[in-house]
Parts: structure tokens; C-alpha cells; sequence
């Protein structure tokens, strides 16, 4: 990744010191620097967004990782420029991190960043979330500001694992969306979303999140869909052949 964007970028708050360990904070630092240089020449971020990147961004997505356990995995759909995903990984070294974008030119910048910054634990996967269904699970999947709850819960839940939870970062609609998602939380089996703020101690505005753990971890909702659509088709099957007998 080039270093010769000659772009102002913003200082670094006090506050920021708080929130990332002594030795994660040159990271955190450096991933601000290009995103408010390479990612706004890139067009990943708005140029207005870059002298409130700190703020707006990156601590916000930083202090996230209050409601990620320990040494978990960590799902990212939808990551645009690594935000919340990378920020996290920068933030939690324990974390093992996988972000998941499907547009070309935003997984070419995070790969280099990635890389730029050494960040072994991270995964880029080019793809939408809908591709790892049935492949993939992971203990959080996460995002921020990515769709409703009900079109979210769809995308996420099936890479959520047994035991894991979908974990978003939601503005302050998110307890009309959870009423007129509720249909569809009965159906797949969703547990009771649970809302709640983070970085209420460092943060001017703290972040609100939502989290969304399967009902039972022994009857998770969303293999039903596809096996009764195998069920239909095999009686479809079996009529169609004593049609023709």
C-alpha cells in the first residue's frame, strides 16, 4: 500500500488512548491515516467523513468489542472498509476476524491493509454473507449499519454458531425493528434480542447494539427452510412418478 497520498488526516483524540492498548495504537493509528487518505481516494469513505473518522468511525466501532468474549470468532458482513471488523481485530488481538465484502475494489483495499498493518488474524473474503450459509459458523456476526433488522437477521443468523449470537451495531430504531421483526424471530427460533450501548464510559455518544442468540442452541431455525424445501421437492418427486404410472 502506497504512503505518498498527500492528504491532511486527523489528530488523534486523548480519548483514543482509553480505548486501544499502548501497543495496538500505532495501529489504530495507521488504519485512520488510510482510510482519510487511500480509502477516500478509493471513494470508500466521503471526503466530509474524513476529519471525523476518530470519532465517528473508528472508536465507535472500537469500543464494540465490549460485547465480544473472549478469543472468539468473529464474522464482519458487509465491512465496506473494515469498519466495525478491522477496527475490532486492531483492538482484540485475540479475536480471529473475517470480513466479508463483496465489491472488488473494497476487499483489494482491505487486503493490503491487512497486510500493511501484519494483521494475521484477519480473513478477507470476497463474497456476500448468503455464500457461507451452510459452510461457515462463527461464536459473533457482527455489522454496522447495514439493513433492517428482519433482512439482517436473514444474512446473519445461519453463520451464527449454536452457541454464538449475531452482536450489530444499530441506530435508535432498533426497537421498532425488533417488533416488526418478530414473526420472523419465532420462525427461525431466535432468541430475545437484548439491546443495549457501548462506550458509555469513554464515549461522548455511546454506540447501541443489539444481540440475538439462537432460543435453543440443540434446535437452531435456519436449517428448517432448506430441508423442508428438500421434503417438498422429493414429494413433488414421488407424485410426479405416479402421474406417469
Amino acid at each position: 500500500m502506497s504512503d505518498d497520498v498527500s492528504r491532511e488526516t486527523p489528530s488523534v483524540p486523548d480519548v483514543a488512548r482509553r480505548v486501544f492498548a499502548s501497543d495496538r495504537m500505532p495501529l489504530a493509528v495507521r488504519y485512520t491515516e488510510l482510510l482519510a487518505t487511500e480509502g477516500v481516494v478509493r471513494g470508500l469513505i466521503g471526503p466530509r467523513e474524513a476529519p471525523r473518522l476518530w470519532d465517528r468511525h473508528v472508536l465507535n466501532s472500537a469500543v464494540l468489542a465490549e460485547a465480544i468474549p473472549p478469543a472468539a470468532s468473529v464474522c464482519d458482513i458487509g465491512t465496506g472498509a473494515g469498519l466495525p471488523g478491522l477496527v475490532l481485530a486492531i483492538a482484540r488481538p485475540d479475536l480471529s476476524v473475517t470480513l466479508v465484502e463483496p465489491l472488488l475494489r473494497r476487499t483489494t483495499f482491505l487486503e493490503e491493509v491487512v497486510a500493511h498493518l501484519d494483521l494475521t488474524c484477519v480473513e478477507v473474503v470476497r463474497g456476500r454473507a448468503e455464500e457461507l450459509h451452510g459452510q461457515r459458523t462463527f461464536d459473533v456476526v457482527t455489522s454496522r449499519a447495514v439493513a433492517p433488522l428482519e433482512r439482517l437477521l436473514g444474512w446473519s443468523m445461519p453463520l451464527v454458531s449454536p452457541s454464538g449470537a449475531l452482536v450489530a451495531m444499530k441506530g435508535q430504531s432498533i426497537h421498532d425493528e425488533i417488533e416488526s421483526s418478530r414473526g420472523f424471530l419465532r420462525e427461525w427460533r431466535c432468541g430475545e434480542p437484548e439491546v443495549f450501548s457501548v462506550g458509555g464510559d469513554v464515549l461522548d455518544h455511546p454506540a447501541t447494539v443489539v444481540r440475538v442468540p439462537w432460543a435453543d442452541p440443540a434446535r437452531i431455525g435456519w436449517p428448517l427452510a432448506p430441508e423442508s424445501k428438500r421434503r417438498g421437492q422429493r414429494r413433488g418427486q414421488r407424485a410426479a412418478k405416479r402421474e406417469v404410472s
